[in-house]
């Protein structure tokens, strides 16, 4: 191979390695650059509204499930607050639909002994994804005791009040609560940048082995897919797939 195609080789190594590395983020979703319910949050902003379906089950502090407990959700579109409500069944369970993808606010209201206790949560409402007109939600939520909730302070002050909250919203500012599956989706996204920077890798190196021009052209191509930190593996791929026609053909000396 040309000297410039075997350059070009190397500068597509240090591609993968890029891909590769934005792989591991993805596989590390505790201590990555960019964390699981932030990528969602980012899908969630193109999708159509009232494409996402939200369930689960409402247990108690002892496992068991509620029944009759009130689910709010809450949510702003960029113009107005739109809500929705649902009662949970006799096995606890609920389903909501018709809901807008993104950041809502979750409300578990449970009547009981004369109080009102109010469970308050951040939820993000995964996305329909590619192949799916519907985004699926699915998150069981455990309503703590009543002693915890007699132990919270009333709004206005007062030693005893009917309406008790224990909000968790402030704790979860950073990271809101959201399906675990979509979690693990985003966990294989991250293994398959990963296989695919080793795949492009193995390429650059075969291409090395064997001088063809074709085979780094398509090192290149696979590279670009590993997509990298910043979209960095998409530029500098595209780059190396260009400079691949720059490579001068081989020529055969001519002999008298």
């Amino acid at each position: 191979m040309h000297g410039m195609g075997r350059a070009i080789a190397v500068f597509i190594l240090f591609i993968c390695m890029f891909g590769f590395l934005n792989g591991l983020d993805y596989a590390s979703p505790e201590s990555g650059l960019i964390r699981p319910d932030e990528f969602v949050y980012r899908m969630s902003m193109g999708a159509p509204e009232e494409s996402a379906v939200f369930q689960g089950t409402i247990y108690d502090d002892k496992g068991e499930p509620l029944a009759n407990a009130t689910i709010h959700i809450s949510w702003d579109n960029g113009i107005t607050w739109k809500s929705n409500e649902t009662l949970s069944d006799e096995d606890g369970y609920f389903f909501m639909e018709h809901l807008d993808p993104g950041l809502t606010r979750v409300d578990i209201i449970v009547e009981r002994d004369g109080y009102r206790d109010v469970l308050a949560n951040r939820v993000i409402l995964s996305p329909p994804a590619m192949i799916e007109p519907i985004g699926f939600t699915q998150i069981d939520f455990t309503v703590p005791s009543q002693s915890e909730f007699a132990a919270q302070p009333c709004s206005n002050n007062q030693s005893d009040c009917e309406i008790r909250t224990i909000d968790l919203t402030p704790q979860q500012m950073a990271h809101p609560l959201m399906d675990p599956s979509a979690a693990g989706t985003y966990i294989m996204i991250g293994f398959a940048f990963m296989g695919l920077s080793l795949i492009a890798a193995g390429f650059a190196l075969w291409s090395l082995k064997s001088g063809s021009v074709a085979v780094l052209r398509t090192s290149a191509t696979l590279a670009f897919f590993t997509m990298g930190h910043y979209y960095s593996a998409c530029l500098f791929g595209l780059v190396a797939f260009g400079l691949t026609f720059a490579i001068p053909k081989r020529t055969i000396p001519l002999t008298d």
